[in-house]
């Protein structure tokens, strides 16, 4: 039977985790959450422990599993910040007042029928789509063309709701700008 472990002996070990992690991770401040998830997970399962290996083994085992939970959740986010970068400058936020309003409000489709039956909507729509993320146009065909549910959609593609929602809202906003330049502009003379 082996001796129990108490907390200061793992904290003794929590140097060496940290400058693991952040070899694995690349930022410090990630690195000191999993650390401290890993210290945690050690204190609850420190029975678990049978002392075939020694403690910093053990701890560094249990890292390698919160870093590859840490990537897996990392793959299926994609931040807005990073939206933002792949998509350019034009911001979303620019559409909308303080108070949550249009800063100019949609221009009215007058004859959508018209315009379904037309070529050049079909390739000024292509066009906008193009536009988009790719994880973007995926969310947005799947809801709008596919007419999946949110739940559906999250499953598909591996997102979470919030995630999902976020991308099919700028999504929504991204095709009505770019339709409004270059769809209805086009259209305003006929």
């Amino acid at each position: 039977m082996t001796e129990k472990i108490l907390p200061s002996e793992l904290a003794e070990h929590r140097p060496y985790l940290l400058k693991f992690a952040v070899l694995q991770v690349g930022r410090k401040e990630i690195a000191e959450d999993l650390v401290q998830e890993v210290l945690l997970a050690a204190l609850k399962g420190v029975d678990g422990f049978s002392g075939r290996s020694s403690v910093r083994t053990w701890l560094t085992a249990i890292l390698l599993n919160k870093v590859a939970d840490h990537r897996r959740l990392a793959a299926r986010e994609v931040s807005i910040e990073a939206q933002e970068q792949a998509l350019g400058t034009d911001s979303v936020e620019a559409m909308f007042q303080a108070n949550g309003r249009y800063a100019s409000m949609p221009q009215e489709w007058r004859s959508p029928e018209e315009s379904l039956t037309d070529k050049r909507f079909f390739d000024a729509l292509e066009a906008c789509l193009r536009r988009l993320s790719e994880l973007g146009k995926q969310v947005f065909l799947l809801r709008e063309l596919m007419g999946l549910s949110i739940e559906e959609i999250c499953k598909e593609l591996g997102v979470t709701t919030t995630n999902c929602h976020v991308l099919l809202h700028r999504g929504r906003m991204r095709l009505r700008s770019c339709l409004e330049d270059g769809w209805f502009a086009g259209r305003r003379d006929r």
